[in-house]
């Protein structure tokens, strides 16, 4: 028997009670009953994310701590996507076996402690037996702002041609922090501290999607897949099942290697690939990626100091990054 292992569901949920606090404004009945009872808006944004071994983490580089502290990142960079405040969330959890109470502490801790950041209650969930490790999330939040009586909430449609695309975030780091890890695993913490930091650990930029939702003419997105990959969503790239044409707009997209980190461009050039496209091809930045009027950008960037100009919305329907055609497709699970 692994040593000091938590041997019923009574003790699980003593542990997660240990870590998450379980009364908040928004909770009027909160874990241990059947449903959880919520003091909601009458408007709010939804949003649930898988985080699993061997698909999204790998526990030869990932400590606990991490893993919790990814599995409700990514969520909450939704609601930022959102330019809303988070209010809560549930977790539905796979359990193998092999993990002990210290682990599960550490793992809860991870998360509980980015949940008291932004200050988001875990209103319930599900715990289940299985052959590998995984998480769902689903998180709710309300609106920043309303117009005219009305709740705002960003989305990633309705840019115009001439619309500045823009990011605020890092662009391509976690790329770089994924490849090192995979390459020479833990030991790449030490030599590329920023980069596994940013794969590891990322931060949802959730102050700068609320400020966000004060500007009309905004879109955004969570930039979870890469440039490649999200940039076509950006612009209203046709999705399965839908009726509507595909998009006649495209972007013209710079990238510099000043905009990138020093990290991206020593790994890059220690495994002879090309910075620019690496980071283009990007994945798991859980940056904010939109488009906004041109006129209104330089206002922006003063209030967001980490906000960047890729490029500009174009209406020819094709994608160019540095002048030239692309054809990457970027991520895709099913691909």
């Amino acid at each position: 028997m692994t040593p000091n292992k938590i041997s019923s569901e009574v003790a699980f949920l003593d542990c997660i009670d240990r870590h998450f606090p379980n009364s908040h404004a928004h909770l009027i009945v909160g874990r241990g009953d059947d449903c959880a009872v919520l003091s909601c808006p009458e408007r709010m944004c939804l949003s649930s994310d898988l985080f699993l071994e061997d698909i999204h983490f790998r526990e030869q580089y990932f400590s606990p701590a991490e893993i919790g502290h990814k599995a409700l990142a990514v969520s909450l960079s939704d609601i930022a996507a959102s330019g809303a405040t988070p209010l809560g969330f549930s977790l539905d959890l796979m359990i193998p076996e092999g993990r002990n109470q210290a682990y599960w502490d550490e793992f809860f801790e991870g998360m509980a402690s980015l949940a008291k950041q932004y200050n988001v209650p875990l209103a319930g969930g599900d715990l289940s037996k299985s052959p590998i490790l995984g998480t769902s999330v689903t998180i709710w939040g309300a609106p920043t702002c309303t117009v005219g009586g009305t709740p705002v909430f960003l989305n990633r449609t309705g840019c115009s041609e001439g619309d500045v695309i823009f990011l605020i975030g890092a662009l391509g780091l976690a790329r770089t922090g994924l490849y090192a890890l995979e390459g020479i695993g833990r030991n790449a913490v030490d030599e590329y501290p920023a980069a596994t930091r940013a794969h590891l650990l990322p931060t949802p930029q959730l102050e700068a999607g609320q400020i966000l939702t004060a500007y009309s003419g905004v879109t955004l997105m969570d930039l979870s897949d890469g440039l490649a990959r999200d940039i076509p969503r950006l612009l209203g790239e046709k999705t399965a099942g839908s009726a509507d044409k595909p998009s006649s707009k495209g972007a013209s997209i710079n990238i510099t290697t000043d905009m990138l980190h020093a990290e991206q461009l020593s790994y890059a050039l220690e495994q002879d690939l090309d910075p620019v496209m690496e980071a283009f091809k990007g994945g798991e930045d859980y940056a904010l990626l939109g488009t906004c009027p041109a006129a209104i950008f330089p206002e922006l960037s003063r209030k967001l100091p980490f906000m960047q100009k890729l490029g500009t919305v174009t209406n020819n329907g094709k994608i160019l990054l540095n002048g030239q055609v692309v054809t990457e497709h970027g991520f895709d699970h099913f691909a």
